[in-house]
């Protein structure tokens, strides 16, 4: 396999994901970020923790989907993780508050 047969293939796998995710979004609640992963989940629960000083975050998701070209099976039940980096956790609208209101005016 050449580099270029390689690299079409990365290419191939990423837009395959991106377009799952794009399928998916809409059923989860909040999307989630740590420094190595990329999730949507629909329950998230972040404590911060301290140990020897030290505060890291207890990151425990359920019913997620994950953002990683190399697993088969990106649906999982429960993840939880442990990181001293940066968490962000931000709540996707709903796409019913998204929709215009069915009867409004646009100026027509």
């Amino acid at each position: 396999m050449s580099a270029e047969d390689l690299e079409n293939y990365e290419t191939d796998m990423e837009l395959q994901l991106y377009r799952e995710y794009r399928d998916v979004v809409g059923l989860f609640s909040y999307v989630v970020e740590t420094e190595r992963r990329f999730y949507l989940a629909n329950h998230v629960d972040l404590q911060a923790r301290s140990a020897d000083g030290e505060v890291y975050f207890d990151l425990t998701l359920q019913d997620a989907w994950v953002w990683d070209v190399y697993r088969s099976a990106r649906f999982v039940k429960t993840v939880r993780v442990l990181t001293f980096k940066d968490v962000n956790v931000e709540e996707l609208p709903r796409s019913e508050e998204l929709a215009l209101p069915k009867d409004a005016d646009l100026g027509n």
